[in-house]
């Protein structure tokens, strides 16, 4: 079973305000249901100092039906979805995180029994706690912290997924680093969910991924083309072979 744990790695030179906007979105968007979902973000240096605003804009996201004016977060898909999702954040408490945004008791008027969980941001993360080893598919936001670029380059690497991940700088530099040392398959540079265009195959590598052919893209064509290959050669009735060909023919 392939999964995934896509990191969003925020340098202290990012636009903030776009930044900020980006990792809510991608976070909570589709209440996390997506594969492509920004679930783990990583804070780089003074980036760390942002954490407060990040929760307040996340607070600020209104949870509701999907199908009701102004709804920001809807429903989980199932009731087993939300036990699960609030298990995962219950580790996290357990095993020493901290519960910044905790989305568990939300109540949402006219549906009280709904499988409902707003926006949750659980900050001092560590690699070995169940809630960043899991993919938690819910509206909840991980937030580890790390010194530097490399360290950040590091965890990721580290984390058995490869589907997606995206780095927020306004350096050219650092951006060309990361997307040649990062090993996962989607990587955006101030993009938050970089599923690429159609005409191009969704890339995910590691334990994201099974298989050995992409599924759309050029990959998808050539796994459904069955391949023909012809070789042709045309020559003047007075320009045939004088001799015996005992090597391996070439086309002159």
């Amino acid at each position: 079973m392939t999964g995934a744990k896509n990191h969003g790695v925020v340098m202290p030179d990012a636009n903030k305000e776009n930044t900020l906007n980006q990792l809510v979105g991608a976070a909570f968007g589709a209440a996390g249901q997506r594969c492509m979902a920004l679930s783990t973000a990583i804070l780089v240096g003074e980036a760390r100092d942002w954490l407060p605003e990040l929760v307040e804009r996340s607070k600020a996201l209104r949870v509701n039906a999907g199908d009701q004016p102004g709804a920001d977060v809807g429903p989980l898909i199932s009731p087993e979805a939300k036990v699960r999702v609030n298990s995962l954040i219950q580790s996290g408490v357990d095993e020493g995180a901290t519960l910044l945004l905790d989305g568990r008791a939300v109540n949402v008027k006219g549906y009280e029994n709904g499988n409902f969980v707003g926006p949750t941001i659980i900050s001092n993360v560590k690699p070995e706690m169940t809630c960043y080893k899991e993919e938690i598919f819910g509206p909840v936001l991980v937030v580890l912290e790390a010194a530097d670029l490399d360290e950040a380059i590091a965890l990721i690497n580290n984390n058995q997924y490869g589907n997606g991940t995206a780095i927020f700088t306004n350096n050219g530099a650092t951006a060309r680093k990361y997307t040649h040392e990062v090993d996962v398959g989607q990587i955006g540079v101030n993009v938050p969910i970089p599923v690429p265009l159609p005409m191009f195959s969704f890339t995910g590598s590691r334990g994201s991924f099974r298989g050995d052919t992409n599924f759309y893209g050029k990959q998808g064509i050539q796994f459904y083309t069955q391949i023909k290959t012809v070789t042709s050669q045309w020559k003047a009735e007075d320009a045939g072979v004088s001799s015996p060909a005992v090597t391996m023919p070439t086309i002159r």
